[in-house]
């Protein structure tokens, strides 16, 4: 169970990546622990992200380490231009609905990290975007367990 909380929490791997292992490893846990589990590991660095990572990359980018103040600026101008993308696509009212989808689908690059780091960029409220981010990744977790699941039944039947 530690090994699907650990794996969700980080980045761009997420629940995306905690889901399959835990149902590939046949860990023998039920599946709606492992969702569960996975969720949980998904939201638990959200406000973290939300309150310090912008905080942090600012400082990382002016830092004198070349790789760290590389990676530091690499991830202020995808979050800042994920967030521009999203209000020029959806303006005030539907940001947190198209936070929601951005989470939501479990693609490569989209997940709770990188839409709360666009969140925290543009200064939307946090009690929305809590709400938002939590019900996408719920979503994405029941999108990859039924895929996982589905899969590795195809597979190995």
């Amino acid at each position: 169970m530690l090994i699907v909380l650990l794996i969700s929490m980080v980045p761009l791997i997420e629940l995306r990546g905690a889901i399959p292992v835990a149902v590939g490893m046949d860990l023998g846990l039920p599946e709606w622990l492992v969702l569960i589990v996975a969720i949980i590991g998904n939201i638990l660095p959200v406000p973290i992200i939300y309150f310090f990572a912008q905080k942090v990359l600012i400082w990382g980018s002016k830092c004198k380490w070349k790789t760290f103040k590389k990676f530091c600026s690499f991830c202020l101008k995808k979050g800042k231009k994920g967030g521009e993308k999203l209000l020029q696509k959806t303006g005030k009212h539907g940001t947190y609905f198209a936070l929601f989808l951005f989470v939501a689908i479990p693609l490569p690059g989209t997940g709770a990290w990188t839409g709360t780091l666009a969140a925290s960029v543009l200064n939307l409220d946090f009690k929305k975007t809590m709400i938002a981010i939590t019900a996408g990744v719920l979503t994405a977790g029941l999108i990859m367990l039924a895929v996982s699941l589905g899969l590795f039944k195809v597979m190995f039947s």
